[in-house]
């Protein structure tokens, strides 16, 4: 009989891609995870309103990538019948990479997936050539993951201040830099071979709240960032508003009435001149407070009772009560965050802030839930917030 052929060899077909709705009800289960682990799977069928075959089955799937785990003890239900094997998030196999591009020096970090940072440290720059500060940038990730051997990147996220372009990962402008048109994605990527994720700063600190902070309870989140960039980002029904390129939330040239501060774009009394942290430096060395240019030197010379110090910066956060009071009655967020430094210390610095916003809306206000990591949570935010909204899209390399 003539030999049958043996029928060619062929690689098996590659998992189809999972559709909108499959990665939205992904995205549920491992949110209520995050929120609420250890949790049975029965509660996350109730909280989601998916089925509990279907959550059994998400389940499964983020057991088999590493993302999730069985507790160790399990929970029996009102003390009887089959007891129930809570399901955590498995915080100690993957981190992710944290980028922040600040004028003066970059962080770079390390962050579990609950948001906490590992690893961290502060790059001086020694110029802003974009190519050398992404080098950098690059250089120092890769010495933190070699100093944490047991932990395995899932990818980088990368924020920034100034008209950043989250879909193409590309600075389109940061003056304060000097950068424009900088393919931070591009560049970063080839340099670590890691998935890499970009955003401007505001935007990923606001994702950070609606993931790890208090905010996560509110339906709409404004967050204010007012550091040498000033801008702003705002999240309603758990969605970042990010308008035509990301342009959504440049607030850095809103006028401020009676400002008499020059801005680089020609005008007078733009909100980023007036409320920088380069014009509070500039007005402590004129009031002989400090000689530098790092406001935490005028947050410290507060702190030892220096009077001018003090005077700058509850005047300060005033303003940017005033500046977030126009915010809120635009947007009319549950809840605003506002980071800054000197309302991240100081009491009266908040209160100041609160009162320039108006009693009617003063608890509404609240410091970053940040205070000592925000620049690092604020790169790892970034990439973070691409696993929440797709986990089933984790690497498997990375497993």
């Amino acid at each position: 009989m003539p030999r049958t052929a043996a029928p060619p060899v062929t690689s098996p077909a590659p998992a189809p891609a999972p559709t909108a709705r499959r990665r939205t009800s992904a995205s549920v289960v491992l949110r209520s995870v995050l929120d609420h682990g250890p949790v049975a799977r029965s509660t996350i069928a109730r909280l989601t309103g998916l089925s509990p075959a279907s959550v059994t089955d998400y389940c499964a799937r983020f057991t088999e990538l590493g993302l999730i785990r069985e507790a160790s003890a399990p929970r029996r239900s009102n003390g009887v019948g089959r007891p129930h094997v809570p399901v955590d998030l498995d915080d100690s196999r993957f981190v992710v990479g944290g980028v922040h591009v600040a004028v003066p020096y970059t962080t770079v970090a390390l962050l579990d997936l609950r948001g906490r940072v590992v690893a961290r440290r502060e790059l001086k720059h020694e110029g802003t050539d974009p190519g050398r500060v992404l080098a950098r940038a690059a250089d120092g990730i890769a010495a933190l993951l070699a100093g944490a051997p047991g932990c395995r990147p899932l990818g980088v996220g990368v924020a920034l201040g100034g008209w950043v372009d989250r879909e193409s990962g590309t600075v389109v402008e940061h003056p304060m830099l000097g950068w424009r048109e900088v393919a931070v994605r591009e560049v970063l990527g080839r340099r670590t071979g890691l998935p890499v994720h970009v955003d401007g700063h505001s935007r990923a600190l606001v994702n950070a709240e609606r993931l790890f902070g208090p905010a996560r309870e509110s339906g709409s989140v404004l967050h204010l960032f007012v550091g040498n960039v000033v801008d702003a980002a705002f999240a309603t029904n758990d969605e970042v508003h990010h308008g035509p390129r990301s342009q959504a939330g440049a607030i850095a040239h809103l006028p401020v009435p009676g400002s008499t501060e020059p801005c680089a774009c020609g005008r007078i009394g733009c909100l980023q001149a007036e409320l920088s942290e380069r014009t509070l430096c500039r007005r402590a060395r004129e009031a002989g407070v400090v000689e530098g240019v790092n406001p935490m030197h005028v947050v410290a010379a507060a702190a030892a009772g220096d009077p001018e110090a003090v005077r700058l910066l509850v005047e300060r956060a005033a303003a940017i009560g005033r500046a977030a009071r126009l915010l809120l009655d635009v947007l009319n967020p549950e809840t605003v965050v506002v980071t800054e430094v000197g309302i991240i210390h100081r009491e009266d610095c908040l209160r100041a802030l609160r009162e320039g916003v108006g009693d009617e809306r003063a608890a509404s206000v609240v410091p970053t839930s940040f205070p000592d990591s925000v620049l690092a949570v604020a790169g790892g935010s970034v990439a973070l917030d691409v696993l929440y909204r797709d986990p089933l899209a984790t690497s498997p390399e990375a497993i």
